[in-house]
């Protein structure tokens, strides 16, 4: 209990170090990791049972190969593809607003340097580490949750992809 007491107290004071903006990162982390591991779920869970609804639709038909069978296997693929990238284009956006958000931070910890420059003359360093920190820190947590969200969405996306692929080469237009 003490190991995590003091866990929380070293994870408030890199939050306090790094400003307002480091919250929202984390906020945009916590969404964003929370909108991938949705994705995984449902790849390993759910999908299975809808791509087995949708291959039983297609293999109770009589014919394939008219005009009309194309046009319904076409809209399973369809209807199956928007089930398979559900929130996929929230995930790539989240992704791309982690640095941003660093960047914010960056010019907020910038713009306390310089006041800290302008009331002081620029005699004091130690209050404007203060600054510098609060400058560097929500970057580096922008551009690691960034990083770690592009792992996850290259996973989900060619996961995603090859989904896709699979349920539309098992709908045969064979008979």
């Amino acid at each position: 209990m003490l190991a995590l007491m003091e866990a929380l107290a070293a994870i408030d004071a890199f939050v306090a170090q790094g400003g307002p903006v480091l919250k929202y990162i984390s906020f945009l982390t916590f969404v964003m990791w929370t909108l991938i591991f949705e994705r995984v779920w449902y790849y390993k869970g759910a999908l299975k049972r809808d791509l087995q609804v949708s291959l039983d639709a297609w293999e109770a038909r009589k014919e394939r190969k008219s005009w009309n069978a194309h046009q319904v296997r076409y809209a399973m693929i369809s209807r199956v593809s928007e089930k398979i990238n559900t929130n996929m284009d929230m995930v790539a956006t989240l992704v791309a607003l982690c640095p941003l958000l660093g960047l914010l931070g960056t010019v907020t910890g910038m713009i306390e340097v310089f006041n800290v420059l302008a009331v002081t003359g620029g005699g004091d360093a130690k209050s404007m580490a203060s600054g510098v920190s609060r400058a560097t820190i929500p970057t580096m947590a922008g551009m690691v949750a960034a990083l770690s969200g592009v792992f996850g969405n290259t996973w989900i996306s060619r996961t995603a992809e090859r989904e896709n692929q699979l349920f539309a080469d098992h709908l045969t237009m064979d008979h």
